[in-house]
């Protein structure tokens, strides 16, 4: 039996928020369960902002496009393409993810093909791998995840990156206090998820 390799990327801006730890936990849980765990923390990366010059939509073909940037991107992309299942991280700001993810999401136009002349891009990648959706707001998680988009952007980076997601985690009333711990019913959860998607 192989072992099952989990990516998990952090769109948060924040170290040892919510977000945090939550990754941590699906982290330490997805391990525990065998998995090779790989994180990746979006705000400790130097990407650039995708410029949309398309140069790296031209070439057909399943394997990503090459961007014109020489930065920490290409890197983040090797370990997309080394993973088995994906856990996909990011708080809600003003409705959305944050900044830094949405960042990310643009630079995954490498997973496209559009040829000059064609009206619309396609995806590279048949959407097979597992993925987790993960995001929180300072409101209650059925409206959050109701009236803000975040988890639309979430499921769309999956799409792109050839994923399906299997599971989403959204914990609603996060700003009531500064420094909230992990609540226990979603530190639980959490490690449940997580070992579903090792085992998976």
């Amino acid at each position: 039996m192989t072992t099952r390799r989990i990516l998990l990327i952090n769109g948060s801006y924040r170290d040892d928020g919510i977000t945090d730890q939550v990754v941590a936990e699906m982290a330490a849980a997805a391990r525990t369960a065998g998995a090779e765990v790989e994180q990746i923390v979006l705000r400790d990366r130097p990407i650039e902002f995708c410029l949309n010059c398309r140069h790296c939509t031209q070439h057909p073909g399943t394997e990503p496009g090459e961007c014109v940037h020489e930065d920490g991107m290409a890197d983040i992309v090797r370990s997309i393409e080394a993973a088995d299942a994906y856990v996909l991280a990011a708080p809600t700001n003003f409705g959305s993810v944050t900044a830094l993810f949405k960042r990310f999401l643009e630079r995954l136009t490498v997973y496209a093909w559009w040829p000059w002349g064609r009206p619309a891009p396609k995806y590279r990648k048949a959407a097979v791998k597992p993925a987790v959706l993960v995001s929180s707001s300072a409101a209650p998680g059925f409206l959050g995840r109701w009236l803000y988009s975040s988890v639309k952007q979430l499921k769309m980076a999956a799409r792109t990156i050839g994923a399906r997601p299997v599971a989403t985690l959204f914990t609603g009333l996060v700003a009531d206090q500064p420094d909230k711990p992990l609540p226990e019913r979603v530190r639980a959860r959490a490690r449940r998820i997580a070992e579903r998607l090792a085992a998976s």
